[in-house]
């Protein structure tokens, strides 16, 4: 693979010319009957993993928790394959094919994580799977029928549009406006700066797009919008969720040792952890080292901080679109429709959910399906994070950029600890007191 520069031609991604061919829509449309089902009255039925020994390993798998795995499992399948059924066609059976065997190891990955020593270091679910996924890869064969089931982004855009039903309004403005003003104030510094570092290490702009993207926001459900945005390459984006990833175990375990080593108060605390660790999961686990009022906190700023994904991704395919037009002149004027094309669609519908579950429902009704839509959500997680391991070899991301743009996310990770850490205090604690 030939070195990747900044000044490299770009070769824009062919969308698709049909809506059932857009995996945005499709993530949607495979979204929506799982969420409007939940607020129906479905009772989803979930496992209950908790295990710390062999034999209790054994009972872990009851009668119970396997029908409530094959229901919750067949029922994400056919909404897939009905989802993605046009854009398939006959390739649908071995679509299902894959998605059964990723999906098992997606389960396998969530039983892993809830070991009872696993949970205390705070270690999730999506490391397991992604393990898991690189160890198929890496030691055993991957055949076509497998191949056909390995969709990523489908899988984790159904999680981000469910996602926002667990975005609401009313916890922001009510807790959350330290939080909101802190993640305004981090994003675009932290957005340059990792952009800035990304072109002096000579990564190239589309790259760094989506390592800055990743870094300011929230992780991989970032770099994914930003993908959309400004249609990325996937190898770029694999690299960019598996880096996140692999940063977030190291600061999960070290952050919370820190806030305590600086005598740092619980609300500041979590405002650090909330506004810097890349996934809802970590925050929560690193928090509650620290304690229930910082748990509280870390959630509120990472909520704070999904609920700008839409206008980060907005923003994003608006100054891709300008952009491109200048280096090109041939290339579209960047109108109402082309930053259309660009927007990525499925953070439509995580605003849309975020929007329903804050003004069409009570408090309390959004709060009872909190817990299921939860759950639908991790599997899909989940499932994504299998596929990324299954499509991703060491050698390649060692290769991708001669490891540059791994420099250009751990430089820009280094002044958001800083930066967020000087926001926490003063949001937190001068300005709070």
């Amino acid at each position: 693979m030939t070195e990747m520069t900044r000044d490299e031609p770009l070769v824009p991604a062919c969308p698709p010319s049909r809506w059932w061919q857009n995996e945005d829509w499709l993530a949607v449309i495979a979204a929506v009957p799982l969420i409007v089902s939940v607020v129906a009255g479905w009772k989803v039925r979930l496992p209950v993993l908790a295990w710390r020994s062999v034999a209790d390993a054994g009972k872990a798998l009851t009668a119970d928790n396997l029908t409530a795995i094959l229901s919750a499992s067949t029922v994400i399948l056919l909404v897939a394959s009905v989802s993605l059924a046009a854009s398939l066609g006959r390739r649908i059976t071995a679509f299902l094919g894959g998605a059964t065997v990723i999906l098992i190891l997606a389960w396998l990955a969530q039983f892993a994580a809830a070991h009872g020593v696993v949970r205390a270091w705070g270690l999730e679910y999506v490391i397991f799977a992604l393990s898991l996924g690189l160890l198929w890869s890496h030691l055993l064969p991957v055949p076509a029928w497998l191949l056909a089931g390995i969709r990523t982004e489908f899988f984790i855009k159904i999680g981000i549009v469910i996602l926002g039903s667990s975005v609401l309004f009313t916890e922001l403005l009510k807790a959350g406006l330290p939080g909101l003003i802190q993640a305004i104030l981090v994003i675009p510094v932290i957005w340059q700066v990792t952009f800035r570092l990304a072109r002096w290490l000579n990564v190239d702009d589309e790259f760094a797009v989506m390592l800055s993207t990743a870094v300011s926001i929230c992780g991989v459900s970032a770099a994914i919008a930003a993908c959309g945005a400004i249609q990325g390459d996937r190898k770029k984006l694999s690299y960019t969720t598996s880096i996140v990833l692999l940063c977030a175990v190291p600061m999960m375990i070290a952050m919370p040792w820190c806030v305590k080593a600086m005598g740092l108060s619980e609300p500041v605390g979590g405002a650090w952890l909330g506004g810097t660790l890349d996934t809802s999961g970590s925050v929560l686990a690193a928090t509650e080292m620290v304690g229930e009022t910082a748990s509280k906190t870390g959630t509120v700023v990472k909520l704070s901080q999904n609920v700008l994904i839409g206008v980060a991704a907005f923003i994003i395919s608006v100054w891709w679109s300008i952009r491109e037009r200048g280096r090109n002149p041939d290339a579209p004027r960047p109108t109402a429709g082309v930053i259309w094309e660009r927007f990525p669609k499925f953070v439509l519908g995580f605003m849309a959910a975020s929007i329903a579950f804050s003004c069409l429902l009570t408090p309390e009704a959004a709060k009872a399906c909190d817990k299921p839509l939860k759950g639908l959500r991790e599997i899909c997680f989940a499932a994504a994070f299998v596929c990324i391991g299954l499509e991703t070899r060491f050698g390649d991301l060692f290769r991708l950029g001669g490891g540059r743009p791994a420099l250009a996310f751990l430089g820009g990770q280094l002044a958001n600890i800083v930066w967020t850490l000087l926001l926490a205090w003063l949001l937190f604690g001068v300005l709070a007191s």
